[in-house]
């Protein structure tokens, strides 16, 4: 036996926490795993930390690893076949090409993954799709979650990520905690948060669930779901009517105030209170609370993103901040904390359809004709591209067979589990000439693909994550891949190589260094000193040693704007676009579950994650409502939206409010986007997840629903290559 022992930056949420390996080199296997000292986690992990490693052994209980290339050489309809790289990449060029030659650059979209690949591989799926593609059609999934979080900040702040670090939350003197339970999402900022409160802060949670993070709170403000836009607008007009304002700061740093102070006029708490099931007087207190602190600090969640007006919120969130001066200090800010382990990377990395790598639009000049310059072409496209949300659009719902998208490029990503209205999604899907996944697991989504791609997995594979806080850290391979796998960012390498434009590169230091080359703010941030620091937080400008990186933003009230000035900005609040009726009394939510992460086809496959909990999941309702239905906690029912149904499983809880109901979204059988609605916010085109109408029937026959719950998830596992019956029971 021979042993090594490697770090690398866990997985799973955006914390960054950092977990030392032990591997037995020879028979390639990992011994055991523990957490270490890292800048955000303080020896510490959570459950998916601790066990969410399982799925790189390939245990197959839930889906199984691409082993090697795959195509449908006959077309729709004809079965995948096992092929080898030369082949794949040949099939995969042509048909790129075909589409482009014939509908243009813009029929083809991509879907870029902030999973496992890291930093470097998305780097090079946007420059693929700009160089040789020749379209802005790149996102990835920030447009389901955080885009409302980026496209609010940018637009009063300048900048759409977390203003502080993730170790300044245990100093603040009031948190701010809305549409967030870090318990679930992200347990080491819980960590934080309870630090926090034992220093003596006082902890506000705005949110429609009894939260862990409400249940540690000084004041939890349980508003009807949707009203989000509401409660801030009246905060807002507490402390500007009740003299709380910093003035020296708004005049100093900020400009539109005016505007703001009109509009916010329209939300006495006595007006709000009825709209967002608060007390009046609840309002008045987290307003006096948040605006009597100069280390306040607000943190969000997709319980404010997800939502039609989720960049209406994020504005005047970013605004409750300015307006009490409560910026450019540590542990104060702003705190959109995001979900996925490298999700705040993927966007660093110009995974979007507006902006190259750190953040420089493409609709500037000077910056296209930069990377021009860099990449080697003529020119680069100069239209904002297409959201991933709006492909349906695009393709069910476009008459012009030019306007539509022809090819779907999708890497690391399940859009087929993970978008809302899944019918429809799946009818996108089937549409659309020519899909092309490029994964570790066969998913929901490769069921369309006309070509599958197998990459390495994290713990397989070098690169560079971004942490929720703006830090970037090493991941280094712990194992040696089996298979016939290879590197995404070798995979888009072939790939562009084959479509006539070289791509190669000695490793991914070599991809890093093109990048923050090209990138100010992230020019300082060399493996060298993440290697050295551990971690460095952007912005870092200069690759000499003293500069070490930014732990918070807007020092002396200096904004990311081009002025530097803060710009003040909110809107009137809307109710969300479908709200409960006779037909559908209930309201669903869509909620995160701490055991299991994203699609679940990493968690789903570590031994232990998946016997804490298993398929269909969970819908969370009132007792009052399970006894009005006549239903028991552990009783299957039927959630039925006008959009689908689901079965799944009743947990009675004293934690939701009668008439609200609540389901995770990584289950096959209990899936509850095929209930989800496909409206957008008109800004960031963030799905509004938490909110729709539905009924909830009971189901009579319980033996019968167990027997339907495990025939679909038998029939679903034996098409992912598992063939072996489910056990759910």
């Amino acid at each position: 036996m021979t042993i090594k022992e490697v770090q690398t930056t866990c997985c799973y949420c955006g914390s960054g926490c950092q977990l030392l390996f032990k591997t037995d080199t020879k028979a390639n296997k990992i011994l055991e795993v523990h957490p270490v000292q890292g800048r955000t986690n303080d020896d510490k992990a959570c459950l998916k930390g601790w066990y969410g490693w399982d799925f790189l052994n390939d245990p197959q209980i839930l889906t199984r690893r691409i082993r090697r290339p795959m195509i449908r050489r006959n077309g729709k309809g004809s079965p995948l076949e096992a092929v080898g790289w030369d082949e794949a990449v040949k099939f995969v060029a042509e048909n790129l090409q075909k589409v482009k030659d014939k509908w243009g650059p813009d029929s083809i979209m991509g879907a870029a993954s902030a999973r496992g690949p890291g930093n470097e591989s998305n780097y090079l799926m946007q420059k693929f799709f700009r160089a040789v593609l020749g379209t802005n059609n790149i996102d990835h999934c920030a447009r389901i979650c955080h885009a409302a979080s980026v496209a609010g900040s940018r637009a009063t702040i300048g900048e759409g990520a977390m203003s502080l670090s993730i170790p300044e939350i245990e100093d603040a003197e009031v948190i701010f905690n809305i549409g967030y339970n870090a318990a679930a999402s992200h347990p080491i900022v819980a960590r934080r948060i309870v630090r926090a409160k034992e220093k003596g802060a006082y902890i506000i949670v705005a949110d429609p669930r009894v939260t862990e993070t409400s249940r540690i709170g000084h004041l939890h403000l349980q508003l009807k779901g949707g009203t989000n836009l509401a409660l801030t607008n009246s905060m807002a007009y507490v402390i500007i009517n009740e003299g709380l304002s910093d003035t020296e700061f708004i005049k100093a740093h900020t400009r539109d105030f005016d505007e703001f102070k009109a509009i916010v006029q329209d939300y006495p708490p006595e007006k709000i209170g009825p709209i967002a099931e608060l007390d009046p007087e609840d309002i008045k207190t987290a307003a006096r609370k948040y605006a009597g602190s100069k280390h306040s600090v607000i943190l969000w969640g997709m319980g404010v993103t997800q939502f039609s007006q989720g960049v209406d919120v994020v504005k005047s969130l970013c605004s409750l901040a300015m307006l009490t001066g409560n910026f450019g200090r540590p542990s104060t800010g702003t705190g959109p904390v995001r979900g996925q382990n490298n999700v705040q990377g993927t966007c660093d990395m110009g995974v979007l359809p507006d902006v190259f790598p750190g953040y420089q639009s493409v609709a500037d000049p000077q910056m296209r004709e930069k990377f021009a310059r860099a990449w080697g072409v003529k020119s680069l496209p100069d239209s904002p591209g297409l959201q991933l949300t709006r492909v349906p659009e695009r393709v069910v719902h476009e008459k012009d067979p030019a306007k539509r998208i022809h090819a779907y490029y999708i890497f690391g990503e399940d859009p087929a589990q993970s978008d809302p209205d899944l019918a429809e999604l799946r009818e996108t899907l089937a549409r659309i000439d020519f899909v092309v996944c490029q994964d570790i697991f066969m998913n929901k989504t490769t069921q369309f693909a006309d070509a599958i791609l197998p990459a390495t997995s994290w713990g397989e594979h070098d690169g560079v994550y971004t942490s929720s806080d703006r830090g970037f850290q090493r991941i280094r391979k712990v194992i040696e891949p089996v298979g016939d796998i290879k590197d995404d960012w070798e995979i888009i390498c072939l790939l562009s190589t084959a479509m006539g434009y070289p791509m190669k590169y000695k490793n991914t230091e070599a991809i890093w260094n093109e990048m923050i080359d090209l990138s100010p703010k992230f020019t300082g941030a060399t493996y060298e000193k993440m290697e050295r620091q551990g971690s460095v937080q952007w912005p870092c400008y200069d690759k000499g040693a003293h500069d070490r990186g930014t732990m918070y933003l807007h020092q002396g009230g200096h904004f990311a704007t081009p002025d530097g000035i803060g710009l003040f900005k909110t809107a009137h609040y809307h109710p969300p676009a479908e709200v409960e009726n006779s037909e559908f009394p209930f309201t669903l939510c869509t909620v995160r579950e701490v055991g299991h992460y994203s699609a679940r086809t990493m968690t789903g496959n570590c031994r232990t994650l998946r016997n804490l909990e298993d398929e269909p999941g969970w819908v969370e309702m009132s007792p009052r409502d399970c006894r009005t239905l006549g239903v028991s906690d552990g009783d299957l029912v039927k959630i039925i939206s006008k959009r689908g149904a689901v079965i799944s499983r009743c947990k009675m809880t004293e934690r939701v409010k009668t008439g609200a109901v609540y389901m995770t979204y990584q289950w096959w059988v209990g899936a509850c986007n095929e209930l989800t609605i496909s409206c957008l916010d008109p800004t960031s085109r963030t799905p509004e997840y938490k909110y729709c109408a539905a009924k909830i029937e009971k189901i009579d026959d319980q033996k019968w629903a167990w027997h339907e719950v495990d025939t679909v998830y038998s029939r679903l596992r034996t098409e992912m290559g598992v063939p072996e019956k489910a056990v759910i029971q």
